[in-house]
């Protein structure tokens, strides 16, 4: 299955659920919330960089209003294209207009171990085989750090162990949450290292990292330390928040991507307060609630609905998008995890999210990976790229000519246009089996594909360490608290 990274950043726009009027709409409203009643931010350094900027603050609440200008002047001065860099320079990602790329995430604490089926938590070396994995896979375009390693105590540990062992996995570019400004600072500097020096990587930065706005209007402290550090830094940083229907946003549909545009505009003001021009990257993730338990729904068609939605205002604005889909709440690989990753998937990449994350591997409420299901939803992305790329109509895929030549009861096998066309037309699936029932041989059914699959990326270990053994040896040095996945280290 490793191929190519053909079809980076197809553009898409053939899924609109807002008319241009209601985007509109939801912007004058966003821009209202927060000079009205903003935010609450708990990071001093958040709270200074926006009075600086020219934000109002109430020192009794760390409220923080923001002046619509203001907003206005950092969705101006936030860069409108940002590429997401990798490593060998054969799946560069550039989130710009409507180019849709995807990717994994989720930082999920479990996994479906591979050996036995059931769900254990997740470890470094799930990191490790979650980034070969991602490696190997030609339709997932870039790394984002899904599961988190539990069996790292210390806080300040876990940010050089994830990063480490993603950018020693893959050359894909690799992104990921943060967990303390310490940890975060480690990433930076490994990253540093693997590029050869501090210039090297901002000129062509293959990481990234995300922070977070807590639903509704809240900068947390560490969230917001990390923010500005990282927009100081001129490195590519999301800040993306996560509303909830009826919990942490009205119920409505509108009402929450009303409050993802706000927040996130609110993150976008907060990188651009920091340093003009630094790479931030808006940010959706929220999705609806089971009313009965009160519980977030990972694989509610909703939730394809209010991303995409969310990808128009961000066109809007032209601002890059980080999006999410691919999700469900099933807690096997079955029927519901298909059609519920499937729909979502196929909707919000129509919208022309620019970056899906979440999009592969991810399951039960976005707590668990299932190496499987990475597999088989690369299969379902290979057909969204399919759709994307639509039907091309020219005098030559038309073949009017050919038609009228073989006439009423000809056929087309034989002909060159068929042999010219046939390898390019269609998705040819890797995992679906097309054949009839007669033919049909043991282990060809689409999971066991998969897992046939995952085994293949296990029994060839050697397929890691992308860092230069030089440069390997000299970050494991200097940070002795990277484990290894014999355990040394």
């Amino acid at each position: 299955m490793k191929a190519r990274h053909e079809g980076l950043g197809l553009p898409s726009s053939l899924y609109r659920p807002l008319s241009d009027a209601d985007v509109k709409r939801i912007a004058d409203a966003a821009f209202r919330i927060l000079e009205a009643s903003g935010m609450a931010v708990y990071s001093a350094t958040a709270r200074h960089a926006l009075q600086r900027a020219g934000c109002s603050v109430d020192a009794s609440t760390n409220t923080v209003k923001i002046p619509r200008g203001l907003v206005e002047d950092a969705v101006a001065s936030n860069p409108s294209s940002i590429t997401l860099y990798s490593r060998d320079g054969n799946a560069d990602c550039v989130l710009e207009k409507n180019r849709v790329h995807y990717g994994t995430g989720g930082t999920a604490i479990y996994v479906i171990d591979p050996d036995t089926g059931e769900r254990r938590p997740s470890t470094v070396e799930d990191v490790i085989l979650n980034a070969r994995m991602v490696d190997a896979l030609p339709n997932i375009h870039l790394f984002t750090i899904n599961v988190f390693p539990n069996e790292i105590e210390d806080q300040d540990d876990i940010d050089p162990n994830r990063f480490f062992h993603a950018l020693d996995n893959t050359t894909k570019h690799v992104m990921g949450g943060v967990y303390s400004l310490a940890g975060c600072q480690k990433a930076v500097r490994i990253a540093e290292q693997v590029a050869g020096s501090s210039e090297a990587l901002r000129e062509r930065p293959f990481v990234s990292f995300i922070t977070l706005i807590i639903s509704p209007f809240k900068v947390d402290g560490h969230y917001g330390d990390m923010t500005c550090y990282l927009a100081s830094e001129n490195l590519p940083v999301v800040v993306p928040t996560e509303p909830i229907c009826g919990t942490t946003s009205p119920i409505t549909l509108a009402g929450n991507v009303l409050t993802h545009v706000a927040e996130s505009l609110a993150g976008i003001a907060l990188v651009q307060s920091v340093r003009k021009g630094a790479p931030g990257i808006f940010g959706s993730v929220g999705s609806i609630t089971n009313l009965r338990t009160m519980r977030h729904v990972a694989g509610g068609i909703e939730r394809a609905l209010i991303n995409a939605a969310v990808s128009q205002c961000a066109q809007h604005f032209a601002l890059p998008l980080y999006s999410t889909a691919g999700t469900t709440d099933s807690k096997a690989v079955d029927v519901q995890a298909a059609y519920e990753s499937a729909l979502s998937s196929v909707l919000v990449a129509m919208s022309g999210a620019n970056y899906i994350h979440d999009i592969a591997g991810l399951m039960e409420e976005d707590l668990t990976v299932s190496y499987e299901k990475l597999v088989l939803d690369n299969e379902i992305l290979g057909m969204c790229q399919r759709v994307l790329r639509g039907i091309e109509v020219t005098d030559e895929t038309l073949g009017t000519d050919l038609i009228i030549e073989k006439g009423p009861g000809g056929h087309y096998l034989g002909e060159y246009h068929t042999m010219e066309h046939m390898a390019t037309e269609f998705f040819m699936p890797q995992l679906a089996n097309r054949e009839a029932r007669e033919h049909l041989a043991p282990g060809s059914d689409a999971l066991s594909k998969a897992r046939q699959f995952v085994a293949g990326v296990r029994a060839n270990p050697d397929a890691g360490r992308r860092i230069e053994s030089g440069v390997r040896t000299q970050i494991l040095a200097e940070f002795p608290a990277i484990r290894q996945p014999d355990g040394e280290g």
